[in-house]
């Protein structure tokens, strides 16, 4: 009976457009490998969700992070790098200068502020990986010396957050010798009886880690940074022993005494407020 017969399926040659997924909504671990949703990451202080793996944040996020009410007014803004040595490699130091500013919309590699942290004042200065790896050149030493000499006059307490790559080769010992001008002022800011925390992150390598990174009064570390002076290869075929797995993560510094304490990001504001209202007020 033609009732009881199925027609066959029409097809329609009109395609059902297929939804797209925004670009940029996941992201990829770089730790994990797993694919976390961005804006739970960014709620998350930019930890992931899955494995706890700390991306780099850049010192507008380290600053509104820290001080009370995301409140801070920064000084020595208008210090910048000349080129001394003429410097060239691949391309000129001037053109990396340049570039570093337009990505940063900074004059160096770091800044500092002043505001309250648990209700005191302080003198905080953080280094931005951004601005040429965070490398410490000329006026970088120039702009934490200043700093501590702030808080030396000011009588206040010092923050230097690490995130460096270690001194800027184009400016040669020039750079160089601002490990000693830094480690110098930090005497003085010691002999002050006035309280100086290092917070070392990922990456805190070179002079920075050969100087004022580990001569914090105390010294705190983001979970999992990469904290050293000279690559693993380096050091293996110096001491020509092999080296213990992760024995450059902060982790394995706490273990060995190097350093204070391993502090979660989502844990830092809360654990710098014990700190100085035990140590200052």
């Amino acid at each position: 009976m033609a009732w009881f017969r199925r027609d066959k399926e029409v097809k329609s040659n009109i395609e059902t457009p297929k939804k797209r997924v925004p670009e940029g909504l996941w992201i990829k671990c770089d730790s994990c490998k797993e694919m976390v949703y961005r804006k739970e990451v960014e709620k998350n202080l930019k930890v992931c969700p899955k494995c706890n793996y700390h991306y780099r944040l850049t010192y507008q996020e380290r600053l509104k992070m820290l001080f009370d009410d995301e409140a801070y007014q920064e000084f020595d803004t208008n210090l910048r790098s000349a080129d001394p040595l003429k410097f060239k490699d691949s391309k000129k130091y001037k053109d990396r200068l340049k570039a570093a500013k337009a990505k940063t919309g900074l004059e160096e590699a770091v800044v500092s502020a002043e505001g309250k942290i648990g209700g005191i004042p302080v003198i905080l200065c953080v280094l931005e990986f951004g601005f040429m790896g965070g490398s410490m050149g000329s006026v970088v030493g120039e702009k934490v010396t200043r700093a501590i000499e702030r808080a030396i006059l000011e009588r206040k307490p010092l923050i230097i957050i690490s995130c460096s790559g270690g001194a800027r080769m184009q400016e040669g010992i020039l750079s160089l010798m601002q490990m000693a001008k830094i480690s110098a002022a930090l005497g003085r800011l010691s002999k002050a009886g006035l309280l100086y925390i290092s917070i070392l992150t990922d990456p805190t390598t070179g002079g920075v880690t050969a100087s004022f990174a580990m001569l914090g009064d105390i010294i705190l570390a983001e979970p999992g940074a990469l904290i050293g002076f000279a690559g693993p290869r380096v050091i293996q075929q110096t001491i020509r022993q092999e080296l213990p797995p992760g024995f450059q993560t902060s982790e394995f510094l706490l273990q060995h005494g190097i350093i204070d304490m391993v502090v979660p990001r989502k844990n830092m504001k809360a654990t710098l407020d014990k700190l100085l209202n035990f140590f200052v007020s």
